[in-house]
């Protein structure tokens, strides 16, 4: 068959559709592709988690793998207002701006600081898991005087997220379901921090999640992905509660309370002798 011939100055159709052309999903009238699978064949036969994997990874996950992202996703939806980004995102909602707005803005704020620990304790883990030494890793920490992500809390003692999620994963490991790397790293590395302290160090949400995520094959950056989704629901639903409540344009602070203040004392601008000299 010959091939046809374009007109000069046309382009070709495929450098048109090719310029964003993807492996998620095809569109066309009355067919949705996700990954290959008809829409209508996924609706009411896999889970959101499940449908998260598919599309990120590209096949389906074994009910293992679908039950621990799963688990991952749930545990770490909320941290309640007291969090930057939920306190933002009521705020933004008593704003009136929509309620995407309000998402956006809470969701936004998940960065390096605040929302980003568990890619940081993934990266960790890769270390440790290729060949670092657990005590060499938390030393360097020390000297520089900074937390090692994933592990300590500002507010709880012992994270209640921190069993639940790695029982299941030990679960999976002693199955043969899942290596165990990342899980044994991540144990190392909170004996190492536990050494010569008289309260120890316990993991947290972030190094709890790290572990699924590395143990399940993510990277570390679709790690913080994953929680950004995850912690959005929570965002989502303080977000909702601010618009039903009604309340309007709430602050950081309750109405009766005022921000400290350290600047200046109150001045006269008209007082200054400066005042009168003339310019030029």
């Amino acid at each position: 068959m010959s091939e046809v011939s374009v007109p000069e100055g046309l382009i070709e159709q495929d450098r048109v559709t090719d310029w964003w052309s993807t492996a998620v999903s095809r569109i066309r009238p009355g067919e949705i592709l996700l990954r290959g699978y008809p829409v209508e064949q996924l609706i009411g036969r896999v889970t959101f988690a499940e449908q998260i994997w598919l599309m990120l990874r590209g096949e389906l996950p074994s009910p293992v793998q679908g039950r621990l992202l799963e688990a991952a996703l749930v545990a770490a939806v909320d941290h309640g207002p007291q969090a930057p980004s939920i306190a933002a995102a009521r705020m933004a909602a008593t704003c009136g701006v929509g309620l995407n707005s309000a998402v956006a803005t809470g969701a936004g704020m998940l960065g390096d600081t605040h929302g980003g620990a568990g890619q940081q304790c993934m990266a960790i883990l890769e270390r440790v898991v290729a060949g670092a030494q657990p005590q060499d890793v938390v030393a360097e920490f020390r000297e520089r005087r900074a937390y090692v992500p994933g592990f300590g809390h500002r507010f709880h003692p012992h994270d209640p997220r921190r069993d639940p999620l790695l029982a299941l994963v030990r679960e999976a490991v002693d199955a043969g379901e899942l290596p165990g790397r990342a899980l044994t790293a991540g144990l190392a590395l909170e004996a190492a921090l536990a050494e010569g302290r008289a309260r120890p160090v316990p993991m947290n949400i972030d190094g709890a999640t790290a572990i699924i995520y590395a143990e399940l094959g993510f990277p570390a950056e679709l790690g913080r992905g994953l929680f950004v989704l995850s912690r959005s629901v929570g965002v989502l639903a303080h977000a909702w509660e601010e618009y039903e409540g009604g309340a309007r344009i709430k602050g950081p602070l309750p109405r009766p309370l005022l921000a400290g203040y350290h600047g200046a004392a109150p001045r006269d601008l008209c007082s200054g002798a400066e005042r009168g000299r003339p310019r030029g």
